[in-house]
């Protein structure tokens, strides 16, 4: 208890306020809304610049380099094939109307506890039989990855979306 305890301590406020964000803005998405397109790109900006700082400040080897480059490159194919297809777009405001969903929350918790996780083992530098550097430039790289998928799904849908609209 005592370690929880120390860590928590030494955890930075900053982290506790993006942890409260992330809850917040993934319970906004249990229900339907609209919102403009920015708005709908801050997760996604947060994480992929999380992603690539430990590649930037991690990455100090070209093993480090590939394990990240992969990882990003097998998740961003993911979010790209998964990622959201059909946006409806609101044609008097330019506001995006998405379904509500868990996976927006599950998603945000589960990508802040691994990025947490890392940085946890890395700054008490234990050595736990794995190599940290490589599991946290893996999960570093597979969010920057997913995320820019995810992204890059979003505006290909909002743009045909937005095509057909001028059409029509």
């Amino acid at each position: 208890m005592q370690t929880v305890i120390a860590i928590l301590v030494h955890t930075p406020p900053w982290v506790f306020v993006l942890l409260a964000l992330l809850i917040w803005l993934g319970c906004l998405s249990l229900r339907p809304r609209s919102q403009p397109l920015r708005r709908l790109l801050i997760v996604p900006a947060v994480f992929f610049l999380m992603g690539l700082s430990r590649l930037v400040l991690g990455g100090k080897s070209i093993e480090l380099l590939v394990v990240w480059l992969v990882s990003a490159t097998l998740l961003a194919a993911l979010a790209l094939y998964s990622g959201p297809r059909n946006v409806t777009i609101d044609r008097d405001t330019g506001y995006i109307r998405r379904p509500g969903s868990v996976l927006p929350l599950v998603r945000n918790i589960v990508v802040f506890v691994l990025q947490y996780a890392v940085a946890v083992v890395t700054a008490m530098k234990l050595n736990i039989g794995i190599d940290v550097a490589m599991a946290g430039q893996a999960i570093s790289g597979a969010c920057a990855g997913y995320f820019l998928g995810w992204t890059i799904a979003l505006l290909r849908s909002y743009r045909a979306q937005t095509a057909v609209a001028a059409t029509v």
